[in-house]
């Protein structure tokens, strides 16, 4: 089952997502759910936010998921939504 984690970053919490940022992509790499991912970026270019595509079995997995990622346990997210998702193309 894909899942979408579409989150976005607190105002003013570019440093705490450079400061996560190796941990976050160690977990990707080390949990082997992850379909595709990357940073949502601003209109100047900065990061901002994150989109990942994670391959688990159910929702509750997606959950556990995104709570243990390095970046919701320092408190960068100011909102975030898992969204069941349809790959129609790629």
């Amino acid at each position: 089952m894909l899942i979408a984690l579409m989150a976005r970053d607190k105002a003013g919490a570019l440093q705490t997502r450079l400061d996560n940022r190796e941990a976050h992509i160690a977990y990707i790499k080390e949990t082997g759910v992850v379909a595709q991912a990357g940073p949502l970026l601003d209109d100047n270019g900065e990061m901002c936010g994150s989109l990942v595509i994670l391959d688990v079995d159910d929702m509750a997995a997606a959950q556990a998921w995104a709570a243990a990622d390095p970046y919701a346990k320092a408190g960068l997210f100011e909102t975030a939504t898992l969204t069941h998702w349809n790959r129609v193309i790629g």
